[in-house]
């Protein structure tokens, strides 16, 4: 009978419910969220991206939390592989970090992608256990929403919902396109958006949301993954350092270096001078 084919990913919100038991790549960053999204699908195994790793090891938190699921977790470098992108991860990342279960099965820092999605998918694996709930949050930011823009921090770009248009979103996601797609920026016409720089990586794949945004007329910011955590908004609306913006930010104001905060004041002062 002839092997199944690997399971790859741009994102570990795209495994649906037959892939339970197997192992995926998927290159989304390693953050805690990550984890536990692979867990409550039911993968046996999982791949991630660890997104420049950053501040506490935030880019690999859902390698730790697998471990203490007991699932075989790793992620490759995010200098090797562009995040975001299942295809490219599977043909050029290099596994840069293991959980002990995926230890215990041969994988190791080193190794491909390929040769270690190959040794985990060949192991014999089980469902994860079913973890305990968590939800991605979405969050007010009620000090910095005012003259009728409203703040939202986000855990990830995919809770951005079509009452945001017009205002201010804070993600903890990473600032590649998913896919590489440019139409998978951002869902809805947001007025500005942050995101984490996941370390910049190979080919800057970690900031390509950057000009994605700019053609649609969109303010955008990348956070330093050193400065917060990946994957927590709050963290990056809290404790984010500008590190990167796009043109259509910058004629707003907005600095490099600046904390998140200061970053959306400016947004906030620019989008209401713009409404009628």
């Amino acid at each position: 009978m002839a092997a199944a084919a690997p399971l790859v990913f741009d994102s570990v919100t795209h495994v649906t419910a037959t892939s339970r038991g197997r192992a995926a790549l998927c290159m989304s960053h390693g953050g805690r969220y990550a984890g536990y999204y692979a867990a409550k699908m039911g993968l046996g195994a999982v791949i991630l991206n660890d997104a420049g790793i950053g501040r506490d090891r935030a880019g690999l938190a859902g390698l730790d939390l697998l471990q203490g699921l007991g699932v075989p977790a790793a992620a490759v470098s995010h200098l090797t592989a562009r995040i975001g992108e299942g295809a490219h991860g599977l043909a050029h990342g290099i596994i840069s970090a293991v959980n002990a279960p995926a230890a215990r099965l041969g994988v190791a820092s080193g190794q491909t992608a390929r040769d270690a999605l190959g040794r985990l998918d060949a192991a014999g694996l089980v469902p994860a256990p079913i973890p305990p709930d968590e939800q991605e949050a979405r969050t007010r930011i009620e000090a910095a929403s005012r003259n009728g823009v409203e703040v939202f921090a986000l855990d990830s770009n995919t809770l951005v919902k079509p009452e945001d248009a017009g205002h201010i979103v804070v993600t903890g996601s990473h600032g590649g396109c998913p896919g590489g797609n440019p139409a998978n920026a951002v869902k809805y016409p947001v007025f500005a958006a942050v995101y984490s720089d996941a370390g910049v990586g190979i080919d800057q794949a970690g900031l390509t949301r950057l000009p994605a945004l700019d053609a649609r007329g969109i303010a955008g910011a990348c956070v330093s993954a050193f400065s917060c955590h990946i994957g927590d908004g709050v963290s990056v609306w809290r404790d984010g350092i500008i590190a990167h913006l796009n043109a259509t930010a910058v004629r707003h104001g907005a600095l490099i270096g600046e904390p998140t905060a200061a970053f959306v004041a400016r947004m906030v002062a620019a989008s209401a001078a713009e409404r009628p």
